[in-house]
C-alpha cells in the first residue's frame, strides 16, 4: 500500500510539472522571440563580415588573382570607390519607398472593385491583375521609359519621363497587381460577421472598410506587404539599365573603370544584404508592436 501511495504521489508530481511547463514556455516566449530576432540579425551580419574579411585577406595574399585593393578603405583609391558605391543608397531607398507607396495605393484601388458582387466591377480588376502579372519587369521598364513618352506625345501631351520616374512608374505598376491580391486575401479573411455588424449600426461600405475591416486586415497583410517591399528594393536594380544612378548602376560604372568585377559586385551584394536585413528587422518589430506576429 505504501509503495502504491508513493507511486501515485510521484505520478501526480510529474503531471503537475508537465502541466506547468507550457505556461512557463508561453510566459517566456515574447522575450525568446525578441532575443532570437536580434541575435539572428547580429549573427548573420557577423557571419558575412567574417566571410568578407576572409576573402579580403585571401585576396591580399594572392596578388595575381584578387584585387581587393579597389575597395580597401585604408587606401585613398579604395576609400573613394566605397564612397562612390555607398552614395547610391539614397537613390535606391527613395526609389523603393515612393514605388511601394504608389503600389499600395494602386493595389487598394484595384482590389476593392475586385471583391464586389457586381460582375462588371470585378471584370476590370481581374483583367488588370492578370495582364500586369504576365509582363516581365524589364520589358515593362523599357516600354515605360522609351514608349510611354511617344504615346503621350501622340495624345498631345509633352511629358519627358526621366530614369527616376520611369523606374518608379514601372515598379509601382508591376507590384500593384501582387499588392491587390494581398489586399483581397487579407480583407476576405475577416469574418463576414464584422461586415454584417457594421451594417446593423448604419455604416455604409466606405465607412465599414475604413473603420472596421481595414484596421483588422492590415495586421494580417503586413508581413506579405513587407515581403513585397523587399522585392521592390531588389528589383530596383533593373533601373540601372536606363541610367538610374542607384547601387547597381554605380557598381557597373566602377567595374568599367577598375576592371575588378568580382570584388566590386561582392561589395554590392553585401550592400543589398545589409539593406534587406535592416528592413526585415524593422518589419519584425512593427509586427510585434501591432500584434500581427502570430507566434507571439
Amino acid at each position: 500500500m505504501e509503495e502504491e501511495k508513493v507511486e501515485e504521489q510521484s505520478l501526480r508530481w510529474v503531471r503537475q510539472k508537465i502541466s506547468l511547463r507550457p505556461l512557463r514556455q508561453n510566459a517566456a516566449k515574447p522575450f525568446l522571440i525578441r532575443f532570437y530576432n536580434i541575435r539572428s540579425l547580429i549573427m548573420t551580419l557577423r557571419t558575412f563580415s567574417i566571410l568578407f574579411l576572409c576573402l579580403l585577406l585571401a585576396g591580399c595574399s594572392s596578388s595575381g588573382t584578387w584585387g581587393w585593393y579597389v575597395i580597401d578603405p585604408t587606401t585613398k583609391q579604395g576609400y573613394n570607390n566605397i564612397r562612390f558605391l555607398l552614395n547610391g543608397f539614397g537613390a535606391t531607398i527613395l526609389l523603393s519607398i515612393i514605388a511601394a507607396i504608389l503600389s499600395m495605393c494602386i493595389g487598394l484601388i484595384v482590389a476593392l472593385p475586385g471583391m464586389s458582387h457586381n460582375r462588371w466591377l470585378r471584370l476590370p480588376s481581374r483583367i488588370y491583375i492578370e495582364f500586369i502579372r504576365a509582363i516581365p519587369l524589364l520589358p515593362m521598364l523599357f516600354w515605360v521609359f522609351y514608349g510611354l513618352p511617344v504615346v503621350l506625345k501622340s495624345m498631345g501631351i509633352n511629358a519627358n519621363i526621366d530614369a527616376f520616374w520611369g523606374a518608379i512608374i514601372t515598379l509601382a505598376i508591376s507590384d500593384s497587381a501582387f499588392t491587390a491580391e494581398i489586399y483581397r486575401s487579407g480583407i476576405q479573411s475577416i469574418n463576414k460577421g464584422q461586415t454584417e455588424a457594421a451594417k446593423t449600426i448604419g455604416l455604409n461600405y466606405s465607412q465599414t472598410m475604413r473603420y472596421v475591416i481595414l484596421p483588422q486586415a492590415i495586421k494580417r497583410i503586413l508581413p506579405p506587404l513587407a515581403n513585397q517591399f523587399i522585392y521592390i528594393v531588389k528589383m530596383s536594380a533593373f533601373a540601372s539599365v536606363i541610367g538610374m544612378q542607384e547601387l547597381t548602376r554605380r557598381a557597373n560604372e566602377l567595374v568599367v573603370t577598375e576592371y575588378r568585377p568580382l570584388e566590386i559586385y561582392t561589395l554590392l551584394i553585401l550592400e543589398y544584404l545589409v539593406l534587406v536585413l535592416i528592413i526585415s528587422f524593422g518589419v519584425r518589430r512593427l509586427e510585434r508592436k501591432m500584434g500581427a506576429d502570430e507566434s507571439k
